[in-house]
């Protein structure tokens, strides 16, 4: 089906490109300690994307039966479209990425359930007061992209996840704590026992509240691995999509090449590592994967870019496409991949006089994001004091900007650790952050 919605979108328009999706997935989810749901869902669909008379038009369906209605329909929408800065491109060779393993479409439902509840049961031994939640499934996938330049590829991926979170309520205090790892591979007990200890220590280090000292930006703050994605993550790619750079909202203007944070930080777009959710060996415009340095040793690389924002550049796509099946591409991270540095995460903790540790926050995204800045509640973090954390902080909010956060790295640690499987990431510790505290 999709060579003949090809065949007749290229004899109708100058360029033409046929993206499809398939995809199976199972799941297992418990709320409040019980099993809530086991659900299965298949998806397919098709999306037809031309070129013609310089403007690009667009149609998708996930309907079979409707597929050849496309092409009429892209007519319909095609002299409206916006103008195109690229033309589709030719076939080139691919990398090779481990994403699949055959193992996970044989894990059985039962399985699934025995690891939630086995899980839950074990922060009941320890915690039998908590309300547990927890996610558990796995899934299988196929995309194929085509078009009129000679394009026809197309790869599979495996994805096993497991999420686990935990809720402890005393009194008026509402404590919420979560730690989820994916990837392409089945896992087993290690990685389900790191997940353990994640939500085991947060809870540890929550048993005790404490009140965070307001300042301007002159105390240590330590952002873990989650706290590094909740609150300087999205900030800073927002200077680094090439939609923002080529409609001139980039911070990043014409910085490419100098130093914009400190000589510690670096930071890669990589989606060829191997088990990583979000890896593969072409974007979803066929363009080959390739590892991006967005900031290598605190200097700017380069911008995530697909056809279009490459073609408005000037530039060539960086691999960086990424769509849903009833959208049209867009630059977007695949795995982002940032470098260790030399310190253990305890010694970071223990070197602090008085600090905060980030893990979570609530509302993140207030403020000129597009410029760098943050401005949210901590719903998750803790307050140091002389080398130990002595309890959650509650009623705090902080706010800064995220290159001038990272201009003033103080201390890496030296393991990076996966966020969801689509991120790894180190401990970072800075400052710069100016904490808000509410007195009590």
């Amino acid at each position: 089906m999709s060579e003949s919605l090809l065949n007749a979108a290229a004899a109708k328009f100058d360029q033409a490109e046929v993206y499809r999706v398939e995809s199976e997935s199972h799941q297992v989810s418990f709320e409040s300690n019980r099993l809530k749901e086991i659900m299965r869902r298949d998806t397919s669909g098709v999306a037809l994307r031309v070129i013609d008379d310089g403007r690009i038009g667009f149609s998708s369906t996930t309907d079979a039966g409707r597929e050849a209605e496309l092409v009429d329909r892209v007519a319909s929408l095609v002299p409206f479209g916006s103008e195109a800065s690229f033309e589709f491109p030719e076939p080139s060779g691919y990398p090779t990425v481990d994403i699949v393993d055959p193992a996970v479409a044989h894990v059985a439902q039962q399985s699934m359930i025995d690891t939630g509840q086995g899980l839950i049961e074990r922060l009941l031994d320890e915690w039998p007061d908590l309300l547990c939640d927890a996610r558990i499934g796995w899934s299988t996938g196929r995309g194929r992209i085509m078009n009129s330049a000679g394009i026809d590829a197309e790869y599979e991926q495996t994805s096993y996840y497991c999420s686990l979170g935990a809720q402890l309520i005393r009194g008026t205090d509402m404590l919420n704590v979560w730690a989820g790892f994916g990837s392409s591979h089945l896992f087993g007990e290690a990685e389900l026992d790191r997940l353990l200890q994640t939500v085991r220590r947060s809870l540890r280090w929550s048993k005790e509240t404490a009140l965070a000292t307001a300042n301007t930006g002159d105390l240590p703050v330590i952002f873990t691995p989650r706290g590094v994605g909740a609150t300087l993550l999205h900030p800073l790619m927002s200077g680094f999509n090439g939609k923002n750079v080529a409609n001139g909202s980039s911070p990043l203007g014409d910085r490419w090449g100098e130093n914009i944070v400190d000589e510690r930080v670096s930071i890669y777009d990589d989606p060829l590592i191997a088990g990583a959710s979000g890896s593969r060996p072409f974007d979803d415009e066929g363009v080959a994967s390739r590892r991006h340095a967005l900031i290598d040793k605190g200097i700017a690389g380069g911008p995530l870019l697909d056809l279009q924002t490459a073609g408005q550049l000037g530039k060539t796509s960086t691999g960086a496409a990424g769509r849903g099946l009833a959208s049209t591409p867009s630059p977007s991270s695949s795995v982002i991949d940032i470098a260790a540095g030399d310190t253990h995460f305890e010694d970071m903790i223990s070197g602090v006089k008085e600090g905060l540790v980030i893990e979570e926050l609530l509302g993140a995204g207030q403020g000129n994001e597009l410029g760098g800045d943050f401005r949210a509640n901590v719903s998750l973090g803790y307050k140091i004091e002389h080398g130990e954390i002595v309890g959650r902080v509650k009623d705090t909010m902080i706010s800064g900007n995220a290159y001038k956060v990272l201009s003033q790295v103080e201390q890496v640690s030296d393991s990076a650790e996966w966020v969801f499987g689509s991120m790894r990431s180190p401990a970072i510790q800075c400052l710069g952050v100016e904490v808000a505290a509410k007195d009590e």
